[in-house]
């Protein structure tokens, strides 16, 4: 892939992270020791859906647009609810202007005690990144590639939170090295909360980092898959998550949101969510 994400802010594969980051960070909230959050391929942080790059896709529209337009049922309502207002505090005038990257959106939801390391290489993106964050304690943006912060800042003095992985796919092996990335990490912070972003356009790279996170011996591997028919059939049809160690209860919430979250954003018979356990509770 040869990915800008100013051309894909918030589109289904977004929402589809952004409301499983949102309800892992709900879940670290329930206990009150501080935690915290590492972001290693931030981006830029916010994103204008009014910028030239989003107008000419107009994913967004397919994706956060039509979540905010749809009715849900109250369950699933109620676990959406701490996303769509954390998208709504950034658009104040009541109408998307702006869609909150994964960073901003965990700045949003972080209490006092909690902390949040976002890493970007990219100099335009990391320059904005720091502007977007500001100054702000609970949060700092660190210039430095994503898979070299995963080596450093791991495990973190806190001893609880959340790494985020989300690369550009930008090169022919980044199935492979996610997962054994992610299969590192965890050998370091057995106890951390890892979440592992990938594209589907085939069955080949999602079943490759599932069976190498498996055979490396990671216990508890959660999936999550969120499949639409899109309105331009050349856009990403789908959108992967793993989850190493999930929070008590995601699985449920996720078995809830997920397949109206499907609903709500896909088209006809192209429209599917997976959620299975790869090793662990399933």
């Amino acid at each position: 892939m040869n990915y800008r994400h100013a051309f894909h802010a918030g589109n289904f594969a977004d929402v589809h992270k952004h409301v499983v980051l949102v309800r892992i960070i709900e879940r670290l909230c329930e206990k009150p020791t501080p935690f915290r959050v590492i972001d290693t391929h931030a981006g830029a942080g916010l994103y204008s859906l009014r910028a030239p790059e989003a107008e000419r896709t107009g994913e967004w529209r397919e994706g956060i647009g039509r979540l905010l337009e749809h009715r849900f049922a109250q369950d699933s309502d109620r676990l959406l609810a701490p996303y769509r207002d954390a998208v709504a505090r950034f658009n104040p005038a009541g109408r998307l202007a702006v869609y909150p990257g994964s960073p901003l959106l965990c700045r949003a939801l972080l209490r006092p005690q909690d902390r949040l390391i976002a890493c970007e290489l990219e100099p335009t993106a990391a320059a904005a990144l720091a502007r977007n964050l500001g100054r702000h304690r609970r949060a700092k943006a660190i210039a430095i590639d994503g898979w070299t912060a995963l080596r450093a800042y791991i495990p973190p003095p806190e001893r609880r939170g959340l790494v985020l992985v989300d690369p550009p796919y930008e090169q022919p092996d980044e199935f492979t090295r996610i997962a054994d990335r992610l299969a590192r990490a965890h050998r370091k912070w057995p106890t951390g909360i890892f979440l592992g972003w990938y594209p589907i356009k085939d069955r080949a790279g999602p079943e490759l980092v599932a069976s190498r996170l498996a055979e490396a011996g990671v216990p508890k591997i959660l999936r999550s898959e969120l499949s639409i028919a899109s309105s331009a059939p050349e856009r990403l049809q789908g959108s992967g998550l793993v989850i190493v160690n999930p929070p008590w209860r995601l699985a449920d919430d996720l078995a809830t949101v997920l397949p109206a979250i499907a609903a709500a954003l896909g088209r006809g018979d192209g429209r599917s969510a997976r959620l299975d356990w790869i090793r662990g509770e399933g």
